[in-house]
């Protein structure tokens, strides 16, 4: 029974999504709850690898379930989750169609960065945001975000070390929002794409960024993005301010979970 699980994840104490040899992984928690429950020893491959340190609400997952095993694929959630560390829940389990893959099949994916405002660190922020001490200038921030929106080399906002073939993306949508929680100003920079280089999201973020506080002109990221230099943009953001909101198919997979 091919099987697709929605999963959810607070990624600080994990060394990512890939299963390591000498470190917590979430792939790790999952098939090694799979093991205790139902005593199924399959690979669960996600949509795609999360770094260390990056959270989900919404990564998906598949695996080949024994069709011997008789429970019903809703129920395998529930499961799980006796099993699963605190930090990591399965929010939906379904029946996936035949030779569905949860990486290969991907379609579109949206991550959000966070970002609070504050001279001061904040604990009830500090877990899944970065802090600035300052508002950086929304309007900066959104003439980047449209220069960054459609199909480009995106090979300056990849880290060294990525296995990519090709570093063309396109990105769909890049959205900026401003709010306000427990009284503390946030922003939420959204990056919904066909797929995502080693890195890149948290150097999009950070040129977004960089480009409301003035440190990054237009002309400067419109280069970066023709030549390809990474010099050209600043530093990479840490993990923490990153989650995997969703993942898209092209077909819905958990209608009923998500009400």
């Amino acid at each position: 029974m091919n099987t697709a699980l929605l999963v959810a994840y607070d990624g600080t104490g994990f060394a990512g999504w890939q299963v390591q040899a000498n470190a917590p992984t979430v792939q790790e928690a999952l098939e090694r709850a799979l093991a205790e429950v139902f005593g199924v020893h399959a690979r669960v491959t996600g949509s795609g690898r999360t770094d260390a340190g990056v959270h989900a609400a919404g990564q998906v997952c598949s695996l080949l379930f024994p069709e011997s095993i008789r429970v019903s694929p809703e129920r395998i959630a529930d499961a799980l989750n006796t099993r699963l560390p605190p930090a990591v829940r399965v929010l939906g389990s379904v029946r996936a169609p035949e030779g569905f893959d949860a990486c290969r099949a991907a379609k579109r994916k949206t991550y959000r960065y966070s970002v609070y405002v504050s001279p001061r660190e904040h604990p009830l922020f500090e877990r899944y945001a970065v802090r600035v001490p300052q508002m950086p200038d929304l309007a900066a921030m959104r003439a980047c975000a449209s220069l960054l929106e459609g199909e480009h080399d995106f090979a300056a906002f990849s880290a060294a070390g990525s296995s990519a073939q090709t570093t063309v993306r396109t990105l769909y949508s890049v959205r900026v929002a401003e709010g306000e929680e427990l009284g503390v100003p946030v922003l939420h920079m959204d990056f919904c794409g066909n797929g995502f280089l080693y890195n890149m999201v948290r150097i999009l973020a950070g040129a977004l960024l960089d480009a409301g506080g003035g440190r990054l002109t237009l002309s400067a990221a419109e280069q970066a993005l023709r030549t390809g230099n990474r010099e050209l943009l600043g530093k990479t953001l840490p993990a923490k301010g990153l989650t995997l909101l969703s993942v898209e198919y092209g077909f819905p997979l958990f209608e009923r979970e998500r009400g």
